[in-house]
């Protein structure tokens, strides 16, 4: 790389560094969990997807190192090679019991399972449709499928119906369950009656709904009371809620084989650990039995939404663990994020272009394992920051 180029990329670093916008890691150590060391420094966190407390479980840990003992730590291949373990076929087994489906297909992320799905089954002959707000391994699935990809305003059951009603071939809708960002759930019923009276295919990415949304976890098409003849194509991943690592695609019989032929981020890449899918039985066991950890979540959520409409932050409509606190620029959400973080307090400042341009927020996630203290202690921090900079 010539010396130009590189002066091109500084220039660009430098830029985002003027804006913003730039993104910059920290380094955690210890275990996932309401606190956390970051660059050496204890910190109270609000920031992890580890919705459940599960990350940490030492249930798990026991069920990864059975795993261990027994498969030992790669998979050495991919699935159908000579990765596919017992370990591997038992949990696609129950995850497709779980979400009440025919069956289940292992991927080794969810960004993975979403450019696998929407790359085959769709081609240049075929239309996407997708949720202006979608995750963007939604968007990129749908812009590698090579299908006509258009956008719908969000959460807009009758903007969709308009495309749909422009009468493509075949056509694929695609939404996440529970969005990342804004923590609000998709209108999944009126979708599904959309693409039933469209004869189009609906597919969900549920990565924030399962474990969380819905009885006992199984997630936001359940909650919706709709099944697998209305939403055909669900994406889950299980490193969320259930605190292992991966995810899965479920449905019929026919999309999964489909999967397995033509998926290439399925075929061609080394499986997951086997201990991991161990670790994600034990999970799944968890997440079933022991009804508390939502009900528990779901009263902080409530005590967090009360206390911030006290304090007078603007908030998403979110009943679930994501709770946005909106501040508008990107510079203002990296102010209000540092303060935190020097009061000890970790939440990250989401800034464009993962939210649209004016929306940068703080993304506030909520977990099990916290205690009503904790969020409290939030909650005062968050009014003291919000006299000083406002």
């Amino acid at each position: 790389m010539d010396e130009s180029s590189m002066q091109s990329l500084q220039a660009a670093l430098e830029q985002r560094r003027r804006e913003g916008l730039y993104r910059q890691r920290r380094v955690t150590d210890g275990a996932q969990g309401p606190e956390l060391v970051v660059d050496g420094r204890r910190m109270l966190s609000f920031c992890s997807n580890d919705y459940l407390g599960l990350a940490a479980d030492p249930r798990l840990g026991e069920a990864v190192n059975r795993g261990v003992a027994r498969y030992g730590v790669g998979s050495g291949a991919a699935h159908l090679i000579s990765g596919h373990s017992a370990a591997h076929h038992a949990l696609e087994e129950e995850l497709a019991e779980f979400t009440g489906r025919e069956r289940a297909l292992l991927f080794s992320t969810g960004y993975m399972a979403n450019l696998g799905v929407l790359s085959a089954l769709l081609g240049r002959s075929d239309t996407v449709l997708e949720d202006r707000l979608n995750h963007a391994s939604l968007i990129d699935g749908g812009i590698l499928s090579r299908a006509r990809f258009k956008r719908y305003a969000h959460a807009d059951t009758d903007a969709l119906a308009g495309l749909l009603r422009e009468g493509e071939a075949r056509c694929l809708v695609a939404t996440d369950g529970v969005f990342s960002m804004d923590g609000d759930i998709a209108p999944l019923a009126g979708l599904a009656e959309q693409c039933s009276a469209h004869n189009a295919w609906l597919m969900v990415d549920d990565a924030h709904g399962i474990g969380v949304v819905g009885p006992q976890g199984r997630g936001s098409i359940v909650a919706a009371e709709l099944g697998e003849s209305d939403v055909p194509i669900l994406m889950g991943t299980l490193g969320k809620a259930l605190g292992t690592a991966g995810a899965f695609v479920a449905g019929p019989e026919v999309l999964i084989e489909t999967l397995i032929q033509q998926a290439r981020p399925y075929i061609y890449t080394t499986a997951m650990p086997a201990a991991i899918a161990e670790a994600t039985r034990a999970s799944l066991r968890i997440v079933l039995d022991e009804e508390w950890r939502r009900e528990r979540l779901q009263g902080l959520i409530v005590r967090f939404r009360r206390g911030a409409a006290r304090i007078g932050l603007e908030l998403m409509d979110s009943e679930t663990p994501i709770q946005p606190i909106l501040l508008g620029s990107a510079q203002r959400a990296l102010q209000w994020s540092d303060r935190l973080y020097r009061e000890g307090i970790l939440v990250t400042a989401i800034r464009p272009p993962t939210v649209p341009d004016g929306a940068a927020r703080l993304r506030v996630t909520l977990s099990a394992s916290h205690t009503v203290s904790q969020v409290e202690t939030l909650l005062s921090v968050l009014e003291e920051t919000a006299a000083e900079l406002a």
